[in-house]
């Protein structure tokens, strides 16, 4: 509250010894503390009462709810801009690049196979069976 240093401090106690006196000064010095500490209480009690009064403590809860209700504003418009500025459209990839793992369905042809039309595909398939005999066939 006062800029008050050491020097000040000592040259005050040497001006009230001089003035006072030593027989006295304790005395003084007691009665000086008691009526500033009565004259402190007295004024922080009719702030309170005043502060009680005018609401002011609704009103800094107010004010502080609204300081953070901007900061939360100016945070979401930061993180919208930086979203915008470094938002990159999607790539549409090709069907098949789609595919994590080669289908494992059993309806699910060879690689070899897949291009081929279904007739050349079972006529492959039917050259991997056992070759039947001219003998095999007249037994039939």
């Amino acid at each position: 509250m006062f800029d008050i240093g050491f020097f000040e401090l000592l040259l005050v106690a040497i001006v009230g010894l001089l003035v006072i006196g030593p027989e006295r000064l304790p005395e003084t010095i007691r009665s000086v503390s008691l009526w500033i500490g009565r004259l402190k209480r007295s004024i922080s009690a009719t702030k309170a009462e005043l502060e009680q009064q005018l609401g002011t403590e609704d009103i800094r809860r107010q004010l502080h709810n609204e300081t953070i209700m901007r900061e939360l504003k100016a945070s979401r418009e930061e993180i919208e801009r930086v979203l915008k500025d470094n938002y990159v459209e999607p790539v549409e990839l090709p069907d098949h690049a789609h595919m994590d793992e080669p289908d494992t369905h059993p309806s699910a042809t060879p690689d070899n196979q897949q291009d081929q039309p279904a007739s050349e595909a079972n006529g492959k398939a039917n050259e991997n069976k056992a070759p039947t005999t001219d003998v095999q066939k007249n037994n039939d």
